[in-house]
């Protein structure tokens, strides 16, 4: 977006969005594209939830070998888990409902939380998805 517009919508002045649009700048959070008297900013996404990362919560908690991760969300306060049939999922962390995928290391598992026994120390990270696009497709059949 262009410093003018970005201001307009802020309902600031263009010496303070050019301003923070520096800070941001220096912070790696957005770039600066000229053409010529014309400065356009754009976001870098991937920086943005870099720096959110690093404000995430975090626990240290201790569980027996062979616990399965559902085990340890149960240890972990803020985490909604519902029962649907015989299965648990995540429904909400810190009130924020949505949907969430894991990460044992780094690495996303092929299986359940029920099912993934923790053999060793390890890192844990819970991932929410947040769409950014929708797509409707409506199937007639014949």
């Amino acid at each position: 977006m262009h410093i003018t517009g970005l201001a307009r919508e802020l309902n600031l002045s263009v010496p303070v969005v050019a301003k923070h649009a520096k800070i941001m700048e220096k912070a790696g959070l957005i770039e600066r594209t000229k053409f010529g008297k014309t400065h356009v900013l754009g976001s870098k996404i991937k920086n943005i939830y870099s720096m959110l990362d690093e404000l995430a919560d975090s626990h240290e908690i201790s569980l027996q070998k062979g616990a399965s991760i559902l085990e340890a969300l149960r240890k972990v306060s803020g985490v909604e888990l519902k029962t649907v049939g015989n299965k648990e999922f995540v429904m909400a962390i810190d009130g924020e409902e949505g949907l969430y995928l894991y990460e044992v290391n780094g690495n996303s598992p092929n299986s359940t939380t029920e099912q993934f026994k923790l053999e060793k120390n390890c890192t844990i990270e819970w991932k929410k998805l947040i769409p950014v696009t929708r797509k409707k497709i409506f199937v007639k059949i014949k």
